[in-house]
């Protein structure tokens, strides 16, 4: 019964249809082709709309890519600097290159956009918190590099011998013992005196026994003193870093000939200087 009423109301309609079209002629047929011209317009206007959708959401995937490309480029830097820092194998520690990966291929298929989608907000999440990550490990490491630039270490001359030591010792002008605050390099003079840690001059000038006295704070407790010098080459209250040249090795004060009487302090206290000058190695 459906079928055949649906067949009744298609002949009716067939029906009219013809004798519309033969009754309206050219004015019905016009009329026609202008509908037709009409929808096409509208579809043409759907589409358009349709690609510029496409297009702008297109555009904004390339924008998230670029922004995510930049904290890439972001990430391999504090990764290179870390390894600088770290004292890492630049070979194994490489940024410059894509990680090896590999695997056998079980299953493809096409990616979706949604799902492309939440796979790229996934990566900027974690991009974001490698990205805080390695800026606080950068500070942590550059923090412990300036504390250990801030340590006295190493020898305060290149060139010379050590001359005596730390400790109790003969006088070498009355004879007698008495006690060695630090210990002596001796060398040429003129020989170069370094820096064995950064800090800030404290002291720069004759002092009673010293001759010509540099002394550097390091900070922490930290203080070193180079004396006997022929001639001292920074000014109170100047910045020094580690391995710059601050004094001439020469024989002023109590000195039987050329060297660089060396002490480090802790917290006021003389402390034997032989161990921070062999923590260099």
């Amino acid at each position: 019964m459906g079928a055949g009423l649906f067949g009744l109301v298609a002949a009716v309609f067939l029906t009219g249809y013809l004798l519309g079209a033969r009754g309206g002629g050219e004015e019905n047929n016009s009329a026609l082709v202008a509908r037709w011209n009409a929808e096409l317009q509208q579809q043409r206007e759907v589409l358009q709309q349709s690609r510029e959708e496409s297009e702008n959401h297109i555009n904004a995937l390339a924008l998230r890519l670029g922004e995510m490309q930049a904290q890439v480029l972001r990430l391999n830097a504090l990764g290179s600097r870390l390894t600088g820092m770290a004292g890492m194998d630049d070979g194994e520690f490489s940024f410059d290159t894509p990680p090896a990966v590999g695997g056998p291929v079980t299953d493809t298929r096409a990616i979706e956009v949604p799902e492309f989608e939440l796979a790229l907000d996934g990566l900027e999440q974690r991009l974001d918190t490698q990205v805080r990550q390695l800026g606080v490990l950068a500070d942590l490491l550059l923090q412990r590099e300036l504390d250990s630039r801030q340590l006295p270490a190493g020898r305060p001359v290149d060139n010379g011998w050590m001359s005596s030591v730390y400790g109790q010792r003969p006088d070498p002008f009355s004879g007698k013992m008495g006690w060695h605050a630090g210990i002596d390099f001796a060398g040429q003079s003129g020989t170069d005196i370094l820096a064995v840690a950064d800090g800030v001059v404290i002291w720069s000038g004759a002092r009673y026994g010293y001759g010509r006295l540099v002394e550097v704070d390091h900070g922490n407790g930290y203080r070193t003193r180079y004396a006997h010098n022929k001639e001292n080459l920074v000014a109170i209250g100047a910045r020094v870093r580690k391995g710059d040249v601050i004094a001439r090795m020469g024989s002023s004060g109590r000195a039987t000939a050329p060297n660089v009487h060396f002490e480090v302090l802790l917290n006021g206290k003389h402390v034997n200087p032989a161990k921070y000058v062999r923590a260099l190695n």
